[in-house]
């Protein structure tokens, strides 16, 4: 049995050998360990590995050590701008209510600006938010206030809570619960050390998770604003491709009155699509939703449980069987993808469909020896589509599907039109490379791939539909 332990070090010697001597007493293994003192001085990450009964002592053991964290700890840094006139004790006076409150200053900063006025920064450590409010309203009567957000890219401010302070401050804006707390904090360690032992400064490591994870909150409810476009096909046939800010395009073709969803995006804007879909469908909450999944990353499944059939090639199925019993896929199977993708799926919320609704269209289970091969067929309405399945450069049970009687082509993440992506898109893309060190998982061969879909296309005008970003005008022309 493996367990991680979230523990709180006294600042003192010896203190992480009485912990390595209760795990070596009981015959536990210590499989990773994480501690960084500019980060948070008490913060220690143990990975141990024993039997049920043995990892059950040692919780006792290090509970009457203290070192446990009991989960109550409610203090956070409140960042506060205090514009003051530019005279010698104009602080003062601020200075002696925040002694009257009794908060801890963890971090002070002012410059002259050369003006009337400083701008002095303070940080405070709070343990009960309405002394804060109280003392606001004492402040203002003094000065301009201002509520900055905490930043950890910059610096510390308080670096014994810094832990606490982080999670506690993203739930918050994430509206996540306590249960997930914990599962958070310890991934975004995770992806500290290992980003840390390549090079990556710890605190961009947590800037991009702390900006990865207000991005995701902004996009909400009235927030949300996905770019919709209309593409005529046929006299019978369309297709409307949906972006959102955050996510994979979710693309519908609607063909001799039927509708099929390609991908679906985060679960957290299901209630957002949902009303999108219900304004494109009069009759959605009693249709029959079909959807075909290009490949199981879970920016483009996370609402896939809302659908009542889905297709997909056999690798992803088996990766959206294995993560609906393990709650692990295939991305998780590389270490320097796991953190990043079981925070994504902590801070959308992503939910598993049941295996039943999945049907496999073709494809084997058996590895791929050639950049792109075409495993099969698919049908529907008026378009008739020949099914390739990538060598699995971005993720194993990537699909692109081809019509050639009315070019076009649909290619997940192995080709996406990045000269048409959003400025949120545009953001949004860019913290997975930062914290996996890369979306793909051999870098190297995606080229391979992506040349070999265009290879694959006829000659003339072609309408490429890939899994982010606006749709792709691509013309091909065979004459010498």
């Amino acid at each position: 049995m493996k367990k991680t332990y979230i523990t709180t070090m006294p600042n003192h010697i010896g203190a992480f050998l009485k912990a390595s001597e209760c795990f070596a007493k009981l015959g536990i293994n210590i499989t990773r360990v994480s501690y960084n003192k500019a980060i948070d001085s008490h913060t220690l990450f143990l990975d141990a590995e024993g039997s049920p009964e043995k990892l059950a002592e040692a919780d006792k053991y290090l509970t009457d050590l203290g070192y446990l964290q009991s989960g109550k700890n409610d203090k956070s840094i409140v960042l506060l701008e205090f514009r003051m006139p530019d005279v010698p004790g104009s602080i003062t006076e601020i200075l002696s209510i925040i002694n009257e409150f009794n908060f801890n200053i963890s971090y002070i900063s002012s410059q002259e600006n050369g003006t009337d006025f400083q701008l002095f920064k303070l940080g405070l450590v709070v343990e009960n938010p309405e002394k804060i409010k109280e003392f606001l309203l004492r402040a203002e009567e003094i000065s301009d206030v201002r509520v900055i957000n905490y930043n950890h890219s910059e610096k510390v401010y308080d670096n014994s809570i810094f832990y606490n302070s982080f999670v506690s401050g993203i739930a918050q804006r994430i509206g996540l619960s306590d249960e997930y707390k914990n599962d958070l904090l310890v991934n975004a360690n995770l992806a500290m050390q290992l980003l840390d032992e390549k090079g990556l400064s710890p605190y961009k490591t947590f800037d991009s998770i702390h900006r990865f994870a207000n991005l995701l909150a902004s996009c909400r409810g009235k927030s949300f604003s996905p770019r919709i476009t209309r593409h005529t096909i046929t006299e019978n046939t369309e297709i409307i491709l949906i972006e959102p800010p955050c996510g994979s395009n979710t693309t519908i073709i609607i063909s001799n009155g039927e509708a099929l969803f390609v991908d679906s995006g985060y679960t957290l804007y299901h209630e957002e699509m949902t009303e999108i879909f219900r304004k494109i469908f009069p009759d959605y909450d009693n249709m029959t939703k079909r959807a075909f999944v290009t490949h199981p990353d879970l920016d483009h499944c996370g609402m896939l449980t809302f659908f009542d059939e889905i297709y997909a090639i056999q690798k992803t199925a088996d990766c959206l069987n294995l993560e609906y019993k393990q709650n692990s896929g295939f991305r998780e199977e590389n270490p320097l993808h796991r953190p990043y993708i079981n925070m994504c799926k902590i801070l959308t919320g992503h939910t598993l469909p049941d295996p039943s609704k999945i049907s496999v269209i073709c494809g084997t289970s058996e590895p791929m020896t050639e950049p792109l091969s075409q495993i099969g067929f698919f049908d529907f309405g008026e378009l008739h589509f020949e099914v390739y399945e990538g060598k699995g450069a971005h993720v194993l049970g990537e699909t692109v599907l081809i019509d050639y009687a009315h070019h076009i082509a649909f290619t997940g993440d192995i080709y996406i039109n990045l000269k048409g992506l959003t400025s949120e898109q545009a953001e949004s893309l860019q913290f997975a490379p930062i914290l996996m060190t890369s979306v793909d998982s051999d870098p190297k061969s995606c080229a391979l791939e992506r040349n070999a879909i265009l290879q694959r296309l006829g000659a003339g005008k072609w309408q490429i539909f890939g899994g982010h970003g606006a749709k792709k005008d691509y013309f091909v022309n065979l004459e010498l």
